[in-house]
């Protein structure tokens, strides 16, 4: 009998909580530690390492070091947030045929899925090793303004290395269902969620063990490596005003710098002051130069405030929307990493009017939950609990000047099923393009297109006449299925939606297929050595 898991996928670590007796228990990898660096990298020789063995390599290895993955997964090449990232990335991005992003390294090429794949792959087998049994089936969370496309390559990733998803589940609603399941309190609850890469904020209302979810919020470009990056910068244009040379283009001189400032940047949350000390990072005509600063907590807070008070912003907007005064929220909790920042600590307890609780570690608590959804699921649990989730995103299909109509709105509860009525435009029009999109803007063009298909054979009659009712239906799980029928003839069309971009069905086959090929030949070259 197979075991199944949860698996909190967000930057920078990765905790597998498995579901074994009454409680979840965290799961330590291969090399006895609870969380796992989302690394890969790949060596000359061909091997790959995965984890904290992997960011190791990031300062010796650079280009073939890859990292921050989330923040790629689902992306088109061309992105206004992928042009900025990728000056900064030591390794290379490249365009795919269908403006998805490929990611060059170790001599191959791959996409964002297989290298989330790689890690996956990794924890499903530290799980196996500490459970003595197989893994094939999980709960993985992602950030809960995660669009369709981010959604689907995420379960691709999942499916490429074996694992079946029972369920994907936003990463705030894990936290919430792991601190509702311990504490037993009912309420409203706001999880504010800042990790590596995404911020997200949910709103939440628990009430004799149904948990649900008012409203959620974020920005997938906005997480502690903004942090960082803002250090990074600051580092680098004060060794250009000091010695006028440009280190952003020195890859090896940058992963040093990056790793020196989230060290930093992590020990300031513990300590007023730290010392950056870089000798050698280049030479010169002048010999070896060095870096070496003193940076203070205020100067870190200056550097990053903005970035803080973005974040209080979002949680406004997902206030507003749920309906709520600031006042009436009972609870706060944390959850990432960046949330140990004194100044975030400080701003969410200003803006909330009270202190976030801290009664469990916030690296833990998404995976956590994640495996005692796994637990109500397969039917576990000893107590009924219900999870209300809501979809990130208005939904709704392109109509007459490109406007947008939205057909479900941003924060309903899913699943949700609903229909709305349009008509032709034309004089005797005998087919009708449904053209399925996702987002906020009233401009259709603004929004993500998800689907276009037809609905054929509608009965000659003027502009206007005719009935075409449109249904929308999203499940648990987030899956989108459309349908459009002509009420004067009953015909009807339907589809189930897939990504506009991502992996192809076939894609992923071949990706499943060479990837089982090469497990093969691996387990025959370990043991033509015995």
């Amino acid at each position: 009998m197979s075991e199944v898991i949860g698996i909190d996928r967000g930057p920078p670590y990765v905790c597998v909580p498995g579901v074994k007796g009454a409680q979840p228990a965290v799961i330590p990898n291969l090399e006895g530690n609870n969380t796992t660096p989302s690394v890969v990298s790949f060596l000359p020789g061909g091997q790959r390492l995965v984890g904290l063995p992997a960011w190791r390599q990031a300062i010796t290895n650079p280009e073939d070091t890859v990292y921050s993955v989330k923040r790629l997964i689902g992306k088109k090449f061309n992105s206004p947030e992928m042009e900025k990232l990728r000056e900064k990335l030591p390794y290379k991005i490249i365009e795919a045929p269908n403006g998805d992003i490929l990611i060059e390294a170790g001599k191959n090429i791959y996409t964002p899925q297989e290298i989330s794949a790689f890690i996956l792959g990794y924890l499903k087998e530290c799980a196996e090793n500490y459970l003595g049994t197989k893994v094939e089936e999980a709960v993985i969370t992602v950030p809960a303004y995660f669009n369709d496309h981010q959604r689907q390559a995420t379960k691709d990733a999942a499916t490429i290395c074996g694992l079946k998803v029972l369920r994907i589940i936003n990463e705030p609603t894990a936290a919430s269902l792991a601190y509702g399941f311990n504490t037993r309190k009912n309420g409203k609850v706001a999880v504010y969620d800042l990790g590596g890469g995404t911020f997200d904020i949910t709103v939440l209302e628990i009430h004799d063990g149904v948990f649900h979810v008012l409203s959620t919020s974020g920005d997938t470009f906005l997480g502690g490596d903004d942090f960082d990056n803002r250090l990074i910068g600051y580092l680098l244009d004060e060794f250009y005003k000091e010695q006028g040379i440009d280190l952003s283009q020195d890859k090896y001189a940058l992963q040093r710098i990056k790793e020196a400032a989230e060290r930093a940047k992590k020990e300031l949350s513990f300590t007023p002051e730290v010392e950056i000390n870089l000798p050698f990072i280049c030479s010169s005509d002048r010999g070896s130069l060095h870096i070496q600063k003193k940076i203070n907590r205020s100067f870190l807070e200056n550097l990053t405030r903005d970035l803080v008070e973005k974040t209080i912003n979002i949680c406004a907007q997902a206030l507003k929307d749920a309906g709520l005064d600031v006042s009436r929220v009972d609870e706060v909790i944390l959850v990432g990493g960046q949330t140990r920042m004194p100044l975030v600590r400080q701003a969410v307890a200003d803006y909330f009017g009270r202190q976030p609780a801290g009664r469990i570690n916030p690296d833990e608590i998404v995976a956590i939950g994640a495996a005692l959804q796994a637990e109500i699921i397969k039917g576990w649990a000893k107590e009924l609990v219900l999870l209300l989730d809501v979809t990130p995103f208005s939904l709704g299909i392109e109509t007459e000047k490109g406007i947008f109509q939205k057909i479900i709105e941003k924060n309903t509860t899913i699943p949700a099923r609903k229909t709305m009525a349009f008509t032709t435009v034309e004089n005797n029009q005998r087919r009708v393009k449904i053209h399925v999109l996702q987002g906020e803007s009233l401009i259709a063009a603004e929004n993500k297109s998800l689907a276009t298909f037809d609905l054929v054979g509608i009965d000659p009659a003027p502009a206007g006449v005719p009935q075409i009712d449109v249904t929308f239906e999203i499940d648990a799980d987030g899956i989108l299925r459309v349908s459009a029928r002509d009420a004067g003839t009953g015909r009807e069309q339907k589809v189930e939606i897939k990504p506009a971009a991502g992996l192809l069905p076939e894609q992923l086959e071949e990706i499943i297929k060479k990837r089982r090929k090469k497990d093969i030949e691996a387990t025959d070259d370990e043991e033509g050595l015995l």
